[in-house]
């Protein structure tokens, strides 16, 4: 089936085939260009389908960068035009019409990914040609070795056929012979290679073991060796080489030279530094990046006794704002100039600045006193924000929260602790930003039980883990059980049970508490029909009372959900009250009381909830559709005791008389004693609930308190 002409499948040859044409005269392949370009193919899909996925992928632009070891496409020119291709061509020819900006920085995403995956192929395949050369120098010892007994002829083949470099030199070290390989690796000539002692061939690089190997091997004591070594040339440059070093002994067993064989890694030493680079630094910024953050971290915390560490977290305030108004290319100007003053503050030894990505940057100390040391590097790097930062002729303001973790070294894993210096820096955010905080293990941890009752609010409803206790509500002036509120609970698999001022906010800012509200409504309205069935009038006039959020008062759903519920268990629309509090109501429009107007018309009671805790706009009850008032325990406390507060008993007198006036009824909450009962009755108060008849408790406890006298 032929391709679509400039469809996704035309294109995706045409980048295919520019990328074969970019890296064919860099590979070391057999095949021809048009096949190089059909094993690219395959490559350049995954490459199109990585770019587009939902979500980003590193692992198949990797794998995409070891194929190009396996398509002997080996050189470092190689990879850098592949990569070139990918950032020219890739968004051009695959990026279909999603956004450019986006697809722009995923495609530095993978191209990063790629050189990642191209490195670590290409260290598992020097690896193997490694132990090649290994099993290649054994033989040609004992070729050598033989060449030595028998013939010079034969010698000299072996050593101007080697494709590797070969030395021999005598147990003092003295050069004896070079072949053409090793004098092309040196740049020298023969007879200046004849004049040098292999221990002039010292390297400030070299290992602590090179030479303590070569005197056991020139000794009799070591058979072979094999190292990484590197030598300065004639003009001063350095030659990095895998280098095999063989005893030789004479046909009596003697130990007689020394042959070394060599292999220039050079080229691909700098490769690998250069892929090592990139793979640790920000591609942006420069700055080290999460990798080896996280790797000098890890050293930090496992350093011996006596050692700290101070990390301070930085995210720039308001960095979302600037990235929408100016542009993204103005947010990397700002993310630049901000890791060049971040770089500038961490200068002393044991001090890093990286960049986790983006508007987060870290800063890490280490040593014996980080106590006093990471509070002057969170200074430091307040100042350097101070001065605006100047874009495209503005004059940008920058401020930065900062989360500050200090301790001792062994105690804590890097997971922990950047989580604890995250928990920290949002806490800085959250008291208003350009500001830093010192980590508190108890802030730490009531943030993560937040975190941890957020994400499982969501199983937690489906799985049935919430129930509700019911508080019955009395009148005061028969002591009858009147009705009941609805107070949902949640038992926790590893909390246990928990009030609803514990995941209410939690569930209203996940917008959980709409579907919850619904389960609480629909679960109390059963009840209470169910209380009405089974004791009839000997109950009383009945109604129970279920708690509204803000949250649910702006659903659109509610006066339907409200109905659905009361005719499918049967209930009255009065024997239902919804509570709302005070403040939710406070500069209410037209729009937000239209559904409690609505439900009030039909004739579900609507109770003005912890009424004298917001501003008490007494001229607003006159507009809102509310039946009761719930007054608030602070208005009644002083009555626990006797003689009463005078002020308190006229403030609560007032209240009673305006909304009796206003044809209101009136509960008192968080009733104690006999005596606040008493007087609150004397008060004209209607209703009332609290400890003194009940606790919150399963529906069998209520409908027992219904049968008898509440107060007994």
């Amino acid at each position: 089936m032929t391709p679509e002409p400039d469809g996704p499948e035309d294109r995706l040859r045409r980048f295919a085939t520019i990328w074969s044409r970019a890296v064919f005269p860099h590979t070391a392949t057999s095949l021809t260009r048009p096949e190089l370009e059909q094993e690219l193919l395959p490559l350049a899909r995954r490459l199109s389908e990585a770019l587009r996925a939902r979500t980003f992928d590193a692992a198949e632009a990797r794998a995409v960068g070891a194929a190009l070891i396996d398509a002997h496409c080996t050189e470092p020119e190689a990879l850098s035009r592949a990569l070139d291709c990918v950032d020219a061509y890739l968004v051009l020819y695959c990026g279909g019409d999603g956004p450019k900006e986006d697809l722009r920085s995923r495609s530095a995403r993978l191209q990063h990914a790629m050189a990642a995956g191209f490195a670590e192929a290409l260290r598992e395949r020097t690896l193997a040609e490694q132990e090649a050369i290994a099993r290649a120098a054994l033989q040609a010892q004992g070729v050598v070795a033989q060449a030595l007994h028998a013939t010079e002829a034969r010698l000299r083949a072996v050593f101007e056929g080697a494709a590797i470099g070969i030395g021999i030199a005598d147990l003092d070290g003295n050069i004896v012979q070079v072949n053409k390989a090793l004098l092309r690796m040196f740049g020298g000539t023969e007879e200046g290679m004849r004049g040098r002692n292999v221990v002039d061939w010292t390297h400030p690089d070299d290992a602590p073991q090179v030479w303590r190997l070569y005197e056991e091997l020139v000794r009799g004591d070591r058979e072979h060796y094999h190292v990484e070594k590197a030598f300065y040339r004639p003009d001063g440059t350095v030659l990095w080489t895998n280098l095999t070093v063989s005893l030789l002994r004479d046909a009596d067993g003697e130990p007689q030279y020394q042959l070394a064989l060599m292999e220039d890694t050079t080229e691909r030493r700098l490769l690998n530094l250069r892929l090592r680079y990139e793979a640790t630094h920000d591609a942006l910024t420069g700055l080290p990046n999460r990798t080896l953050f996280f790797e000098r971290l890890e050293k930090a915390l496992s350093a011996g006794e006596g050692m700290r560490f101070g990390l301070c977290y930085l995210d720039i305030d308001g960095f979302k704002t600037i990235n929408d108004s100016l542009g993204h290319a103005a947010g990397d100007r700002l993310l630049v100039e901000v890791a060049d003053r971040l770089q500038s503050c961490a200068t002393a030894p044991g001090e890093m600045v990286a960049r986790l990505g983006g508007d987060e940057f870290v800063a890490l100390t280490t040593g014996p006193d980080t106590q006093t040391e990471v509070d002057a590097l969170a200074d430091r790097i307040m100042n350097a924000l101070v001065t605006p930062v100047r874009i495209d002729g503005r004059e940008l303001t920058v401020r930065g929260s900062i989360g500050i973790v200090e301790g001792p070294a062994g105690e804590r894993g890097p997971a922990e602790v950047l989580r604890s210096a995250d928990i920290t820096m949002y806490r800085a955010k959250s008291a208003g930003g350009n500001r830093y905080e010192l980590a508190d293990p108890e802030a730490d941890a009531r943030a993560i039980t937040r975190h941890g009752l957020t994400t499982a609010l969501p199983a937690a409803l489906d799985r049935g883990e919430f129930f509700i206790e019911y508080q019955p509500l009395v009148h005061l002036g028969d002591d009858s059980v009147r009705g009941a509120e609805a107070l949902v609970r949640w038992l926790h698999p590893q909390h246990g049970v928990l009030g609803p001022d514990k995941f209410i906010p939690l569930a209203e800012h996940t917008g959980l508490i709409v579907p919850l509200g619904r389960w609480v409504l629909e679960q109390s309205v059963r009840q209470a029909r169910d209380w009405q069935e089974r004791h009839g009038e000997q109950a009383g006039p009945f109604r129970i009372n279920v708690n509204l959020s803000p949250c649910q008062l702006t659903h659109p759903g509610l006066v339907a959900d409200t109905v659905d519920i009361l005719e499918r268990a049967g209930l009255e629309p009065n024997s239902l009250c919804l509570e709302v509090t005070e403040s939710a109501l406070i500069g209410a429009d037209d729009d937000l009381l239209k559904p409690l107007r609505r439900l009030a018309e039909m004739g579900v009671d609507i109770a003005l909830d912890d009424f004298g805790t917001g501003y008490s706009n007494l001229a607003n009850l006159r507009r809102l559709p509310v039946s009761i008032l719930k007054l608030d325990r602070s208005f009644t406390q002083s009555m626990q005791q006797f003689p009463a507060d005078p002020v308190d008993l006229k403030i609560v007198d007032g209240i009673v008389s305006l909304a009796h006036s206003l044809d209101l009824t009136v509960t008192v909450e968080g009733v104690e004693t006999g005596a606040q009962a008493e007087q609150l009755r004397l008060l004209g108060c209607d209703t009332a609930q609290g400890w003194y008849y009940a606790r919150p408790g399963p529906p069998e406890r209520l409908h027992e308190l219904a049968l008898v006298d509440a107060t007994g």
